[in-house]
């Protein structure tokens, strides 16, 4: 760019201009000077005001000359500045373009370099992409293999296991029907309560076959064909777990349960009732609750055992749901209450638990209006016809309680409020008479009726008797059409089982 003119120059042009006017007019006043003396004295004023005239003309003329020429100077410098600079201009242009092309085509070469870099990247990528999906797919292929092989071999485990508590359930069924062809074939009142012994804890095997068949899916237990009254549900429930002793029922409700859903719900109470007695101390008593609401029956079950604590209550909330679809999350400690969830979701049962006013924890179970119904009507009793037997001399037996006035066929009938604890200490006082001569052929057969029933008033029928020819009680009871009887008579003179208590807040029964 056109440099700004210095002051210096302006100086210089004052000094020009002003040497000019003074030389200017020192010749004008001497040409003026010397006209006027040569002219003669008249036309000497004319000729000063002209020549003066003229002089100031002049230098007014140099002064404008010599302006000019120092304009046109500074104008000429401008000029030649300015093309120097354009000139300039022109050169910084071609080396910035000449720069530029440089750059560009290092530039150029750079991204040609990594477009091949690139290249062969991708194609190493894409190669490798390709192995490894090939790899990939090969393993999924492989874990798909080892997936429906594990899905086969579980189906084979729940099948054989579903098949093996299928034969528990036959071999537990076919076991109490020999037990009970065995108590009354035997008379002695000691191989009878070993029997009932044993006819209780195969029911609780019976139970724990169940217990598998409803975690595998399989059919559990037997169906009624006809509804069970609830007071006969919960003794069957009773007659299948260990501490049935401390077990006490306050039930005035008068329905029944559907003959389909019988079973289910049995089962159902048999495992809360055994959590709640193995979970409370050995001589705590577990108290057993039935109201009836407009939604159905609440059964409620309380112990004075131990509390749990938040992760169990979550934990066993869970369970008795019904959500847990796998088998993979239970333990030993923890099928009971699966179970419960299991059939729950059958039944359309709900369970819920709280904290028990005895102490420890209580457990509600709605058993819904759909699968109650009215109890159906007792069968007529007829007795048997008496086979002949010789007759035996009488012998004099000492009967510990007498039977009730209301006896139908020799078979006392459980009188309100009477618990099997009660009935277990009349036992026992009865069998501490060691000087008890043996009874005669028909009162040995009584007594094995009435072991018999207490047997039928804590677990569930097995369907009807085998009867061999010839060897009958003298007085035979017809299977009850409401399901279990609830007829309540001496026990079984053993001491309880001891619970088992598991820290998980569950049972393995």
């Amino acid at each position: 760019m056109t440099a700004p003119t210095p002051p210096g120059d302006d100086r210089h042009a004052l000094r020009t201009l002003a040497v000019a006017l003074v030389a200017t007019a020192a010749l004008s006043a001497l040409a003026l000077g010397a006209v006027v003396a040569a002219a003669p004295d008249p036309a000497r004023t004319a000729l000063m005001w002209a020549g003066g005239s003229a002089g100031v003309v002049l230098c007014v003329a140099v002064a404008v000359a010599t302006r000019a020429g120092h304009s046109a100077r500074r104008a000429r410098r401008r000029l030649e500045d300015a093309l120097a600079d354009v000139a300039r201009l022109e050169r910084q242009r071609t080396s910035a373009e000449e720069e530029t092309r440089r750059e560009q085509q290092r530039l150029i070469d750079e991204l040609a370099a990594q477009r091949q870099e690139f290249s062969t990247e991708r194609v190493r990528l894409e190669k490798d992409g390709a192995r490894e999906t090939e790899r990939l797919r090969g393993e999924v292929l492989r874990l798909s293999g080892e997936l429906e092989r594990a899905r086969r071999e579980r189906a084979a485990a729940v099948s054989a296991t579903s098949n093996t508590a299928g034969r528990m359930q036959a071999l537990a069924t076919a076991t109490l029907a020999d037990l009970r062809a065995m108590e009354e074939r035997h008379s002695d009142e000691e191989i009878l309560a070993d029997l009932l012994h044993l006819d209780h804890r195969t029911a609780q095997a019976g139970r724990l076959a169940d217990s598998i068949a409803v975690l595998t899916g399989a059919r559990s237990g037997r169906r009624w064909a006809r509804p069970i009254a609830m007071e006969s549900i919960l003794r069957g429930a009773m007659g299948r777990i260990g501490g049935y002793r401390r077990v006490r029922v306050h039930s005035v409700s008068g329905v029944a349960v559907s003959g389909h859903a019988a079973e289910g719900v049995m089962h159902a109470l048999a495992e809360l009732l055994d959590n709640a007695t193995n979970f409370s101390p050995p001589t705590a008593e577990v108290h057993v609750y039935v109201e009836e609401v407009p939604a159905g029956v609440i059964v409620s079950v309380e112990d004075s055992g131990l509390v749990m604590g938040d992760v169990q209550l979550r934990r066993a909330e869970r369970a008795v749901t019904g959500d847990v679809s796998g088998l993979g999350g239970l333990t030993g400690t923890r099928l009971g209450l699966a179970v419960v969830g299991r059939l729950a979701r059958k039944y359309g049962l709900k369970v819920s638990f709280r904290p028990s006013a005895r102490g420890g924890t209580g457990v509600l179970m709605l058993v819904p209006q759909e699968i109650l119904t009215s109890p159906a009507p007792a069968a007529p009793l007829t007795p048997a016809p008496e086979p002949e037997r010789p007759a035996a001399p009488p012998a004099p037996v000492h009967e510990s309680p007498a039977p009730p006035a209301d006896e139908v066929s020799g078979l006392p009938k459980r009188r309100r409020g009477r618990t099997l604890a009660e009935a277990e200490r009349s036992r026992s006082a009865s069998a501490d008479d060691t000087a008890r001569p043996a009874p005669g052929p028909d009162q040995a057969k009584v007594r094995a009726a009435r072991f018999s029933s207490f047997r039928d008033a804590v677990r569930p029928g097995t369907g009807p008797r085998p009867e061999k020819a010839g060897d009958r009680a003298p007085h035979t009871r017809p299977e009850s059409p409401g399901g279990p009887d609830p007829a309540d008579t001496p026990a079984v003179p053993h001491p309880p089982t001891q619970p088992h208590t598991h820290l998980e807040g569950d049972t393995t029964s």
